[in-house]
């Protein structure tokens, strides 16, 4: 129902810019008659000047009059006009630039309504600009993301999905594939003569070629998805070594209790900062001992869940400990290096403020990469926040490389990785090749879904644009 809607040739109106009061307000009709429906009601103060007749690109000053109720002015306005297919949507597009009151917004828009436009769905814009042609799927859903973005790093991966990235890095490999299905397709209608016109040598490259950019998107998915929605840092250690206060120190604020006693913090509590344009999200667990108590029993386990899904996890001890006969610290270490062999786990003594500065150089010299800090003084943040940059790889982003952000592109290219694998064993088994020729077309299905060069089905695009705001 909603993608039927969508794709009539009406025209569409909506605020495109956020609901409320603003110094200005941009309302957009999109469809073959936005530049008509507007110019009944706009007036120049150019006398004798129209809409239909300017060229496109072009803004307009004059106001939007109610014909039908007195001619009334509802308020000055810049009209910009778009003429197809040079806009946004491959359409008529025009932009009202009125003031931002709430009573303006709403009289202009329920003029046009009355007046052959109707309210745009969701995400009804950027359809549009998909179904004309205007961008591919992929590129669409990188505008949601681009609105979406809080972060320079999320931004940018936004961005470089949008202006093509993964279109780019599978089209010349899609084309190639599909040349060889192509050849493979004659050679079945030949089978009888058992000629070849795929060379098998190239098409075993070929295949290798895409195995290896598959998975390497595939790989990039844990990295863009933990960068794209902050990465997951779990703060794991004993009860009263100061994780609710480092995480206080920060967020900067004091958004865990902090106390002397001991299980305070029964579960986990999540904030998230913004370090060098990498959003970070900060978990503080509750501290981990052995208890009888159920209550604080359940906090512990979940204290070890949240770090098994964190990307990072700091380990925080008290600094003091170290002052301790026979201390275990460096057995808890290796024990939780050994639980968690896939983490990135950074060891950090908290209370650095009440060792000496001997006592410190002791503990640096046992403990590899040991960060010293005072939570509670907030002294060492800045180091701390360092390592936690230097340790996420930004290298892919700097190198403009693509990262799959998009579950549902993690998905296709999964499929794809799976159908391209059958096609390899095919071709090590010298199997018949109208049996390996069945894998090479669900490869290239799933390929094209990403970018909807495949038909995409009807509900999965009306999933995907029903998340955008509805000006979009």
């Amino acid at each position: 129902m909603y993608f039927c809607k969508m794709i009539k040739n009406d025209t569409i109106i909506a605020l495109a810019t956020p609901a409320g009061v603003g110094a200005i307000a941009v309302i957009r009709l999109s469809g073959e008659n936005a530049i008509t429906i507007a110019d009944a009601f706009f007036k120049s103060i150019r006398k004798g000047k129209t809409l239909k007749n300017q060229k496109s690109h072009t803004i307009h000053l004059g106001h939007i009059v109610d014909n039908n109720n007195n001619n009334i002015v509802l308020d000055e306005v810049l009209v910009s006009v778009f003429k197809n297919p040079n806009s946004y949507t491959g359409e008529n597009v025009v932009e009202i630039s009125c003031h931002g009151s709430s009573f303006i917004q709403q009289e202009i828009i329920q003029l046009f309504l009355q007046n052959g436009c109707r309210m745009a769905d969701n995400g009804e814009f950027t359809m549009r600009a998909f179904l004309n042609g205007k961008m591919d799927l992929s590129q669409a859903e990188a505008v949601a993301d681009v609105i979406a973005s809080n972060s320079a790093a999320s931004h940018q991966m936004a961005i470089q999905q949008m202006r093509g990235g993964i279109t780019n890095e599978l089209k010349e490999l899609r084309g190639q594939l599909l040349d060889f299905a192509a050849l493979i397709e004659l050679e079945l209608d030949f089978s009888g003569e058992d000629v070849e016109f795929a060379d098998r040598t190239r098409f075993k490259e070929l295949v290798s070629k895409i195995t290896l950019v598959l998975k390497r998107l595939i790989d990039s998915f844990s990295f863009g998805n933990a960068m794209k929605n902050g990465i997951p840092v779990a703060i794991i250690g004993e009860p009263n070594v100061g994780k609710s206060t480092l995480l206080n120190a920060l967020l900067n604020e004091e958004k865990a209790i902090v106390s002397d006693i001991a299980g305070t913090t029964r579960d986990a509590i999540e904030d998230e900062i913004i370090i060098d344009g990498v959003a970070f999200r900060f978990i503080d667990t509750a501290g981990i001992r052995e208890t009888k108590d159920v209550v604080e029993s359940i906090g512990i386990k979940k204290a070890y869940e949240k770090a098994e899904n964190a990307q990072l996890i700091i380990f925080l001890v008290n600094s003091q400990k170290f002052r301790e006969e026979n201390t275990t610290f460096k057995t808890e270490i290796e024990t939780l290096k050994k639980r968690f062999e896939n983490k990135k786990i950074l060891v950090i003594a908290n209370k650095s403020d009440l060792i000496s500065s001997d006592e410190t150089a002791t503990l640096k010299s046992k403990i590899e990469n040991l960060i010293l800090l005072s939570a509670k003084n907030k002294t060492g943040i800045d180091t701390l926040k360092n390592e936690l940059t230097s340790l996420v790889n930004i290298g892919a982003l700097s190198n403009n490389e693509t990262i799959v952000t998009n579950s549902r592109h993690f998905e296709a290219l999964n499929n794809a990785l799976i159908a391209i694998t059958s096609v390899q064993q095919g071709i090590d088994l010298e199997i018949s090749t109208d049996l390996f020729s069945i894998d090479i077309r669900e490869c290239l299905r799933h390929l094209g879904a990403i970018t909807g060069d495949y038909d995409v089905d009807k509900d999965i695009l009306g999933h995907i644009f029903s998340n955008f705001c509805i000006g979009k």
